[in-house]
C-alpha cells in the first residue's frame, strides 16, 4: 500500500487564505477530468489536490475503504484487486492522474452503473473543506450507518462547487467470479429492442449492455452456472475482448469519442432506459441498457436539449469548444434555487469553483 501522504490542513490553510482575501480557487486533482463542465472564471488562482493521497482504512472482511480524495483510482483499484474485491460504481478513469476526488465530485460512472449502483449508493462518508475553510465530517464507514448520509450525497457531482473533498468511505463489492460478453449483430433500433427485453427481464446477471453503432454487446456476470445459463438462453457470439472493450468504454478510448470535427460536441443524455432512439441524425452510442446514449452532433444545445426533455432526459455537453455557455441542463426554478442555497452554506462567497456548474455558481 502506497505512502498515507496527509495535506488537510496545508489544503485548509490555502482556502482560509483565499477566503480571507476574496480570491476564487480553481480546484484540481488529477486534472483528467479538466474538459468537463465550464471553464471557470478562477484560472488565475490553482488549488492543487492531488498531494493529499493514500489509503487510511480498508477493512475487506467489511466491505469498507477509506481513502485521501488526492489517491490515484488506479492505487485503489489494485489494492481492492488483491482481496477479490472493486468499486461497484466502475468509474471512469480518463488516464493514469485521475484520484478518486475527481471522480466523486464529477459524479460519473461506468458501464456497471445501472446494475451495480450509482456512486451516492457506495458514499458512506466524506471529510471536506467548505469555503469557509472549516473541515467538516459527514456520515461514517459503517454500511448500516444512515444518519448524516444526506451531504456525502451531495458532494457527488458537485465539481468541487460546495466544498474540496479530503478523504471519503466507500463501500465496496466483491468481483464477480465469472464473466462473458455476448455480440449481437443488429441494428440500433433492434439493439434497443433487446436492451429493453434485458432490462424488464430483471433475474438476467446482466452487468453492462450497450450498441456501439454496429452491434449490441451484453455482460454477464457472477456465479458460473448462472451465467452460462444465461448466455444460452439470451444467443449472441461470445466476444472474446470483452474485458478491454467494456474497458475502452469505460474510459472513451474508443474511436467514438474522438471528436475529429472542429465544430462538432459530445452530448451525454441520460433518458428512462425505454425511451425510444432520439430523433437525432447523429453519430450515436448507447449504454446503461438505454438509459445514457452518447451523441457527436454539430447542432445546437437547444435542439438537443429539447429532444432530451421529451425523452423525459436531461443533456450535458460533455466534450466540445462552447463550455462558457449552458454546458449542464437547464434546471428548475426551484431546483436551481435549492443549490443556491446549498451553496451559500457550503461556499457563502462562492470562492470554490465559480462557474464551473453555473454561470453563477
Amino acid at each position: 500500500m502506497a505512502k498515507d501522504v496527509d495535506q488537510g490542513r496545508i489544503i485548509q490553510e490555502q482556502i482560509r487564505a483565499a477566503a480571507a482575501s476574496k480570491e476564487s480557487l480553481t480546484v484540481v486533482g488529477g486534472g483528467s477530468k479538466a474538459f468537463y463542465g465550464r471553464i471557470t472564471s478562477a484560472e488565475d488562482k490553482v488549488l492543487k489536490v492531488a498531494g493529499h493521497r493514500g489509503i487510511i482504512r480498508y477493512t475487506p472482511s467489511e466491505l469498507v475503504v477509506t481513502a485521501r480524495c488526492g489517491t490515484p483510482l488506479a492505487e485503489i483499484n489494485a489494492a481492492l484487486a488483491e482481496h477479490g474485491q472493486m468499486l461497484g460504481f466502475d468509474p471512469p478513469a480518463y488516464d493514469k492522474t485521475a484520484t478518486l476526488g475527481g471522480a466523486i465530485a464529477c459524479g460519473l460512472a461506468g458501464p456497471r452503473r445501472p446494475y451495480a449502483g450509482s456512486i451516492r449508493d457506495h458514499v458512506l462518508g466524506v471529510t471536506c473543506v467548505t469555503g469557509r475553510g472549516e473541515i467538516l465530517h459527514f456520515g461514517g464507514e459503517v454500511v448500516k450507518n444512515v444518519a448524516g448520509f444526506d451531504v456525502p450525497r451531495l458532494m457527488v457531482g458537485s465539481m468541487g462547487t460546495l466544498a474540496v473533498l479530503l478523504d471519503v468511505s466507500l463501500r465496496v463489492v466483491p468481483r464477480p467470479q465469472y464473466e462473458v460478453t455476448l455480440a449481437f449483430d443488429v441494428d440500433q433500433h433492434e439493439g434497443m429492442r433487446r436492451m429493453h427485453e434485458w432490462w424488464k427481464a430483471g433475474a438476467l446477471p446482466i452487468s453492462a449492455a450497450c450498441h456501439d453503432g454496429q452491434q449490441s454487446y451484453l455482460r454477464l456476470s457472477g456465479y458460473e452456472a448462472a451465467v452460462n445459463a444465461a448466455r444460452a438462453r439470451l444467443g449472441g457470439e461470445v466476444y472474446g475482448k470483452g474485458e478491454q472493450f467494456w474497458s475502452d468504454l469505460r474510459d472513451q478510448r474508443m474511436d467514438f469519442f474522438r471528436l475529429t470535427d472542429e465544430e462538432s460536441n459530445l452530448w451525454r443524455i441520460t433518458v428512462a432506459p425505454t425511451a425510444q432512439p432520439l430523433k437525432l441524425v447523429s453519430d450515436s452510442l448507447i449504454e446503461w441498457g438505454g438509459a445514457l446514449r452518447w451523441i457527436k452532433t454539430i447542432l445546437p444545445s437547444q435542439v438537443i436539449r429539447a429532444i432530451a426533455t421529451r425523452g423525459s432526459g436531461h443533456a450535458t455537453l460533455f466534450r466540445g469548444e462552447r463550455r462558457y455557455g449552458m454546458v449542464f441542463h437547464p434546471l428548475p426554478e426551484g431546483v436551481y434555487a435549492l443549490h443556491r442555497r446549498l451553496k451559500a452554506a457550503f461556499d457563502p462567497q462562492g470562492i470554490l469553483n465559480p462557474g464551473r456548474m453555473y454561470p453563477d455558481f
